[in-house]
């Protein structure tokens, strides 16, 4: 069955169809080069003709322009009906007034606004979209690109698509090579280096890389709600209770989402990680795994709540309000852990 079939079906007598049309879309992050044609288009998305070492898109009749693999977002998408918890990716909106979102936004549908028209509700807006302004995301990479069968056409690319295309397959070439031989010497160097293990990163060291995604992932959630206008999101921090609850409010409407993040006895409590956690659960996203299992802080610092025995006591110049040097193991002959470094009242946190 074939797509005019398909839509013969689905025009005459509202069915799906079972063959479903796949497509692969990429929205531009960066531009690693300042002279790439796509330096004034980041954030925008394009559709994706044909995937070899580069993106190419078509940007005339008889010209393909390529996009860096690193400079872009891969969406892999089928033009269906969405179900509810999938997400979706606008690829046309439609010019309706005041609508708050654009070309590229990435929702989850919430529920199916009419089974017939195939329109949905998406968290995060008030009203529907049609089914004619979204495709249904099923993957956000290409695990075998050589498999989708795509034959590149070097006649089609005009002469800078050419040198783009040529340079990164001569560069991707120099790649296989070098790292053929030199990978098993730096194997070779790393087992002397670590007697065997593989190079250990600090636990320390994750929490706070997990801290500061944390952050900015905060601050991302709340932009794009600004931008979107779909949420008002407040949050309400709870030192005594170690808790941090979010709460999304619809504009001009009493219909909200909380969402509560909890830290354990046996955690240490952050207020980012705590924030980035309420904030995914209220808008229904999910929680990366990071966020959940960070590793516990090995290092007290300024502004740490350490708890000596059953006495708490916030690090001051390094020492816990002038009592002995904090180390993890004792203080005063006191066992000594950290139960909250979120340091927001630290300068330059």
């Amino acid at each position: 069955m074939n797509t005019n079939v398909c839509s013969f079906f689905y025009k005459n007598f509202g069915r799906d169809c079972v063959m479903t049309e796949t497509k692969k879309y990429v929205r531009i992050k960066k531009a690693t080069r300042e002279a790439a044609w796509y330096v004034d288009k980041i954030g925008k998305v394009f559709e994706v003709e044909l995937v070899g070492p580069t993106y190419l898109i078509r940007t005339g009749p008889n010209h393909l322009s390529a996009i860096r693999k690193e400079d872009a977002e891969l969406f892999v998408t089928e033009k269906r009906p969405a179900k509810v918890g999938e997400r979706v990716l606008i690829t046309v909106a439609a010019p309706i007034g005041e609508q708050s979102y654009e070309t590229g936004d990435v929702f989850v549908a919430e529920s199916l606004y009419d089974p017939f028209t195939k329109d949905i509700q998406v968290l995060g807006m008030p009203d529907f979209i049609d089914y004619n302004e979204y495709e249904v995301i099923v993957n956000s990479e290409v695990k075998n690109e050589e498999a989708d069968g795509m034959k590149i056409d070097l006649n089609a690319m005009g002469y800078d698509e050419l040198i783009a295309h040529g340079e990164d397959v001569i560069r991707a070439i120099r790649l296989r090579a070098y790292g053929e031989g030199y990978r098993q010497g730096k194997f070779d160097a790393e087992m002397d280096y670590t007697h065997g293990q593989a190079p250990i990163v600090s636990a320390q060291s994750r929490r706070d890389e997990i801290v500061e995604q944390a952050k900015a992932d905060v601050e991302r959630l709340k932009e794009t709600n600004i931008r979107l206008r779909t949420f008002n999101i407040s949050l309400e921090v709870n030192r005594k209770d170690r808790s941090v609850e979010a709460i999304a409010k619809r504009p001009k409407s009493n219909r909200a989402f909380y969402g509560i993040a909890k830290a354990t006895p046996d955690d240490c409590f952050n207020v980012h990680i705590g924030k980035a956690i309420a904030i995914r659960r209220a808008l229904g996203l999910a929680v990366p795994d990071e966020y959940l299992n960070a590793p516990q802080p090995t290092e007290v610092r300024v502004g740490d709540v350490v708890q000596y025995s059953k006495r708490c006591a916030t690090v001051v110049a390094g020492r816990p309000n002038g009592f002995g040097e904090t180390k993890l193991t004792t203080a005063n002959g006191l066992a000594t852990r950290i139960i909250d470094d979120s340091r927001e009242e630290v300068i330059g946190e």
